[in-house]
């Protein structure tokens, strides 16, 4: 990685003086360090995130019967430790390459080469990219109101190796894509990459977008059709919590023809109050083979935020869902002001019970606060209560510090 950072220092600093002098270029922080030509035909752009998460557990003795007692009752890890580099050349030919070093282990995220504003298609993507499936996965994890995703993440493809198109109508208010991917491993290199292909696609309409009064409502709905040559197919969820404990899970499924998972959501915000929920079902075909011809997993969650500092949250697109938060005033120590605050509540169930399948249901409640000192730096601080069903309940207390630039 450092041998990675020195050659590409030691390319722009060559070519930059004979560049320049044609065509100068700014350099600039605007949340993130930023390099610019001046016609805006170049752009590079660099930074990262660092997530610190610290977590206490309790669980009671009806858990404890049924899964035995907790390893231990508070952990601690670096969440997400990520450095990229993204860019753009001659106007629309567009990269980006995203690395988390968190876990003792070198992974890719993004990791695409784009071309933007082609005729009728409108964007195109290859590489290593998120499946456009839906707003919560879609939103990036520096900017989601919970320190994390609600239960039906666990049913939802998130990044994936392939081909995306992506594209936006009547001024934005209709959006749409389209992903073929061929299930390559976590780094998106796999000689074989022989493990099946999924192919999944979005559509999106702002039915309210109304910027002067900070209104905006948001209605999507997806699909994915997911076929795999391993034929096995898995669902398991924590309680909303990365540090805690799995208690449902479907194991492992066999003999699986396909997968089909479907999406709806939406995303309502009236100045500083939002709403958003989404609903996934996933069915998995098993074929003649299996004496179960067939299973349906379901999951969905409501959640509701207001910012009691007059803050609302900002979308940002289709593909990309809501954007950063910029306090009206930044925390910067003495006589300064009081950052942004920012309640939330969430509601999420998931049902992995079906035909001869006992994998277990969950509903958890998640009671969140943000401080965000500035648009980069924000503090959070979660509850949340998990009831399995028939099987005991969990709470957990969860706190999140994070830095992104």
């Amino acid at each position: 990685m450092k041998l990675y950072y020195s050659i590409f220092i030691l390319f722009f600093l060559s070519f930059t003086p004979t560049f320049a002098q044609e065509n100068p270029f700014t350099f600039k922080w605007d949340n993130g360090f930023k390099l610019e030509s001046q016609d805006k035909a170049f752009k590079l752009k660099f930074g990262g995130r660092v997530m610190v998460d610290h977590a206490s557990f309790s669980q009671n003795d009806a858990l404890d019967a049924t899964f035995g007692p907790l390893e231990t009752e508070n952990g601690t890890e670096i969440r997400r430790g990520r450095f990229f580099i993204s860019g753009l050349i001659y106007q629309n030919i567009e990269f980006k390459i995203d690395v988390d070093l968190t876990g003792g282990k070198t992974t890719l995220k993004d990791a695409y080469i784009g071309i933007k504003d082609i005729p009728v298609i409108g964007n195109l993507r290859i590489g290593s990219v998120k499946e456009p499936f839906g707003i919560e996965v879609l939103t990036s994890s520096k900017y989601i109101s919970l320190m994390e995703r609600a239960l039906p993440i666990s049913f939802t493809p998130v990044r994936n190796s392939g081909i995306i198109l992506f594209n936006d109508f009547l001024n934005k208010r209709l959006s749409a894509q389209f992903g073929a991917f061929r299930n390559a491993d976590a780094n998106g290199n796999d000689i074989a990459a022989n493990d099946g292909y999924s192919i999944t696609t979005r559509v999106t309409g702002l039915a309210i977008n109304n910027t002067e009064k900070k209104q905006l409502l948001h209605l999507g709905i997806g699909y994915s059709f997911r076929k795999k040559d391993t034929k096995e197919y898995k669902i398991s969820s924590r309680p909303e919590a990365h540090l805690g404990p799995k208690y449902i899970s479907t194991g492992t499924l066999r003999n699986v023809d396909d997968t089909q998972l479907f999406n709806i959501g939406a995303a309502f915000v009236s100045g500083s109050f939002s709403f958003q929920t989404e609903f996934i079902n996933a069915k998995i075909n098993t074929g003649n083979l299996s004496p179960v011809n067939g299973y349906s997993f379901s999951s969905y969650y409501g959640q509701v935020s207001y910012f009691l500092t007059g803050e609302s949250k900002r979308y940002k697109s289709s593909y990309s869902g809501f954007d950063r938060i910029k306090p009206k005033k930044n925390f910067s120590g003495k006589n300064s002001g009081p950052g942004a605050w920012e309640v939330a509540f969430r509601y999420s169930t998931s049902d992995l019970n079906s035909k001869d399948v006992f994998g277990g249901e969950q509903d958890n409640i998640t009671l969140g606060v943000n401080w965000y000192l500035n648009p980069a730096t924000r503090i959070m601080l979660n509850h949340v209560w998990a009831d399995i069903k028939g099987l005991g309940n969990a709470a957990i207390l969860q706190a999140r510090v994070q830095v992104d630039f």
